[in-house]
Formats: structure tokens, sequence, C-alpha cells
């Protein structure tokens, strides 16, 4: 793929707390110093990413829709969307393009309500339980994945 990749990048509820919220759980990273190493990978790979978090479901779907026709893929971490969104889930499913779910945490180490991931039927892969790297192994995987 010779042009820029587009890519949206889409936190869920409460990702706006990284950094103090549970750090033994979601690690002391903010989400602005994982969206600026996120970007500055990007930019290195001729991707341009679009960063967006929100702590309201009906946002997140709507970035979704506007991004529609603009994006090449997305990268989620839908929070605990993840585990009740229909909504957020068709959205995805609409959007038409490769999506890969994130969690800082390994969900399927963590309480039982954690395991089930609603989004996961519409995704193209999950990566969890690598702290903030597993943003940055989002991206490379979508790099991959753009290209080929």
């Amino acid at each position: 793929m010779n042009r820029t990749m587009r890519i949206l990048v889409i936190n869920g509820p409460n990702l706006n707390l990284l950094g103090t919220r549970e750090p033994d759980i979601y690690g002391t990273t903010t989400l602005k110093q994982i969206d600026e190493k996120l970007a500055k990978a990007a930019q290195t790979a001729n991707i341009q990413l679009h960063s967006f978090q929100s702590n309201h479901e009906g946002a997140l779907i709507d970035i979704i829709q506007e991004k529609m026709g603009w994006m090449d893929g997305i990268i989620i971490n839908p929070g605990g969307l993840t585990h009740t969104s229909v909504s957020l889930r068709d959205a995805i499913a609409a959007a038409g393009v490769p999506a890969i779910e994130v969690h800082l945490s390994n969900i399927h180490r963590r309480e039982e309500f954690r395991h089930e991931s609603v989004l996961a039927g519409v995704c193209t892969g999950q990566i969890a339980g690598f702290g903030e790297y597993s943003y940055y192994l989002a991206l490379e995987a979508m790099k991959s994945m753009l290209s080929s």
C-alpha cells in the first residue's frame, strides 16, 4: 500500500484516567503518553492516526460512523463496554474495515464477567495483557494487515 494508511484509535470509558486509576492493573502511563508514542510510531511508518476517547458509548459509535470512508482500520480499547455493548459491536461491523481489540490487562485472568467480549466476533483479533505495549502491538499488526 503506497498511500498513507489511516487508522482510528478509540478508547472507551475510564481510559482517560490511565496513569492514576488502579496502576497495579493498568500501569502508570497516561493515555496522552500512549497517544503520543503511537503517533510517533505511526508517523515513521507512514500511518495517519486519529485518536479519540470518550466515556460515552454513543460518542464512540458516532466517531466510527463519522470516520467511515476515511479509515482503513480501527484499534479499539472499549474498556468496560467490551462486555456489554452490542451497539458498539454493530458499529464496528458496519465500518467494514479490520478492527483490533486492545486491552492493557489480560481480561481472561481477571473477574469472570470480564472474560467475555461481545466485540470479539467482529474484530480481526484481540491483544490483551501487555500493558501499553498492547497498543503498539496492535499498530504493528494493523500495519501488516493493511500492507498485505
